[in-house]
């Protein structure tokens, strides 16, 4: 259902109007036509400063929304060429603000067009995602939380019908649909507007970063990477092989031949059969759980375990990547295009889909052979910039703690370190570093006692040990995760180091008495008894400054990048948290290796400095 105030007429446009705007500018508020799902909107004013907000009251009762038809199947259609060369002039200057619900999705059309979208001052969708991270933000459920009156029709509404387009469909029914997005998109400014007006930073975090973020996502996205398909369908042939002699070896050990894919034959043949302890799995329709951490939780207990285990590694690569990839090619660019989602996680950080290449695997040799595939342009180099232990180094200007603020600033190699300490002793082997650095990161992500040790591989005891160690060395590191913690009880919310809030809605009724106190006041040592979604919320709420933080941090240096690269040929591809993945001529490397490296690293200012590695190869594993 949707609803539209009776003084509003949406008109779809003539030419004889059309040509009477004067160059369009009647149409610059409209919707776009039927060639994509979503809608642009302009506020019908020349600045967007504050001091035009009353502009906006006096305006909304005579606002005129006005729908361009262009591709439809049936109707008076203006022609496209001549529509968008005419919008051009207001489309690419910034002397006509615009704006926006989802401003990148409109930016991509607009771009297959020829047409470079600039003057956007305000994306409704990213002031919402600013405000409350965790709600929706489509135009639906903004227009339902803001507007009295005002809803926006949802797509699935128009009922298109199978092997139909929107284009298929009445030019006045498509105008009313498009022209409402552009109606509520237009009343919602004023009202998330004023709302992060009360929350200064937060307004500053959507002008200077996620908004200046948008466009750079949506070249990123246009741009696309190249995948080599010869390649794989080379380690396809070799992963099916492999498999294969998984298998074999997997029926060796068991004595029978089984389905390795099937979790109630292998429940049979585990807790029946091998009478594997079933204490370490939990009770299901079909048996008892085989999944990752009961597998992982049986390792050692017989030989079959690590097959069946690296046998579902690799099915899933195979299956998820190296046969997917090659699909995803589009035919008209012959490169892999992804989506960046700016607006999903309560972190800040970015996902990715269709397909998500944030997730390609590099825990195993074979894993990290998919990151071969990923090429640069040819004749190009393709190039990853890193940023070495981010979140620890935010971890250390939060907490300052003299020993890791001290580590980081000499340059120090902090998991040798960690382990010094753990340890007492000076030289420290390979082995002991390598559980200095599972504890560092482990620390981050409120790993305890039992996690560590799985992870670690030493006993619980042995895991307890270490982690009081850690207490007793690093006081002021827990003295911070526990500050955040109760912070998070007594406002509902944490920030990152640049305001960016992530919210907490605890189901404890005790948790919940405590929301308003003063932090100080609460002692978590008397909280007993929290039940695991909250003791969960609490991990969270202590990684999410860091986490937030680092997400913040690589945003920005997307920006500045993004403008440094303006004078150049080089170009962004992907985001993988902490690391960018670009390609560049190599005329162009040695010079802009440095200055990629320097961009990043001066992103934000903390006690510690920040480090990227930069690398170039001729393919992702390469180039790391």
């Amino acid at each position: 259902t949707w609803a539209r105030p009776e003084a509003l007429e949406i008109r779809a446009l003539r030419w004889e109007a059309f040509e009477r705007s004067g160059s369009a500018s009647s149409a610059a508020a409209a919707a776009r036509g039927p060639r994509a799902r979503r809608r642009t909107s302009r506020a019908p004013w020349s600045s967007c400063s504050p001091s035009r907000a009353q502009a906006h009251e006096e305006l909304k009762e005579n606002v005129e929304v006005a729908y361009i038809p262009m591709a439809h199947t049936d109707g008076d259609n203006l022609d496209p060429e001549t529509v968008l060369e005419a919008l051009r002039p207001i489309l690419e200057s910034t002397t006509y603000p615009k704006v926006l619900q989802n401003a990148k999705f409109d930016r991509l059309v607009l771009l297959s067009q020829g047409i470079k979208l600039a003057g956007v001052v305000f994306d409704t969708m990213l002031a919402s995602y600013i405000l409350h991270p965790d709600h929706s933000h489509n135009l639906n459920s903004l227009a339902q939380r803001y507007l009295q009156g005002i809803e926006s029709q949802s797509y699935e509404s128009l009922e298109i019908g199978k092997g139909k387009t929107i284009a298929d469909l009445k030019i006045q029914k498509v105008a009313d649909y498009c022209g409402m997005d552009a109606y509520a998109t237009f009343h919602l400014l004023p009202k998330l507007r004023a709302e992060l007006e009360t929350l200064s930073a937060l307004h500053q975090l959507l002008i200077e970063v996620e908004q200046p973020l948008e466009p750079v996502l949506a070249q990123m996205e246009y741009q696309g990477i190249s995948i080599n398909q010869a390649y794989l369908e080379q380690f396809s042939q070799q992963l099916e092989k492999d498999l294969e002699a998984i298998e074999a070896q997997a029926y060796q050990h068991a004595g029978e031949e089984f389905n390795l894919g099937s979790p109630k034959q292998l429940s049979k043949l585990l807790f029946e059969k091998l009478e594997l302890d079933r204490r370490k799995s939990r009770p299901t329709k079909t048996g008892y759980s085989t999944d990752h951490q009961t597998l992982e939780k049986l390792q050692g207990e017989h030989p079959v375990i690590d097959f069946i285990l690296e046998h579902r590694t690799l099915s899933k690569l195979k299956s998820t990547y190296v046969d997917a990839l090659p699909k995803l090619v589009r035919s008209d660019t012959g490169r892999v295009h992804t989506d960046f989602n700016q607006a999903v996680t309560s972190t800040g950080r970015l996902s990715s889909s269709d397909p998500n290449l944030q997730n390609i695997p590099i825990r195993t040799a074979f894993s990290r052979q998919i990151r071969q595939a990923f090429i640069p342009e040819s004749g190009w180099l393709l190039v990853t910039a890193d940023y070495s232990q981010i979140e620890l180094r935010i971890l250390a200007h939060l907490c300052q703690e003299p020993a890791l603020v001290k580590a980081y600033q000499t340059q120090a190699d902090v998991h040798t370190l960690t382990a010094q300490m753990l340890f007492d002793q000076e030289n420290i082997t390979s082995e002991e570093r390598r559980l200095g650095k599972v504890i560092n990161f482990g620390v981050i992500y409120g790993m305890g006692a039992q996690r560590f040790a799985r992870e670690a591989k030493v006993s619980p005891s042995e895991g307890k040990v270490f982690i009081d160690r850690l207490n007793q060395r690093y006081p002021k590191i827990f003295a911070y995760l526990e500050k955040v913690k109760r912070e998070a009880i007594a406002q509902g919310y944490v920030e990152t180091i640049l305001g960016r809030r992530r919210y907490f809605n605890f189901s404890s009724e005790t948790l919940r008495r405590l929301q308003g106190s003063k932090p100080e006041d609460i002692k978590l040592d008397k909280l007993k008894g929290l039940s695991a979604y909250d003791a969960g919320l609490l991990r969270a709420a202590a990684n999410s400054p860091i986490q937030g933080s680092s997400a913040d941090i690589i945003k920005i240096a997307m920006v500045k990048l993004h403008s440094l690269l303006q004078q150049y040929q080089t170009r962004l591809l992907l985001q993988v948290h902490d690391e960018l993945v670009l390609e560049t001529p190599p005329e162009e490397w040695e010079q802009l290796r440095s200055k990629i490296k320097e961009t990043m690293e001066s992103a934000l200012k903390l006690r510690v400095p920040l480090v990227v590695d930069v690398h170039g190869g001729q393919n992702w594993m390469e180039a790391k």
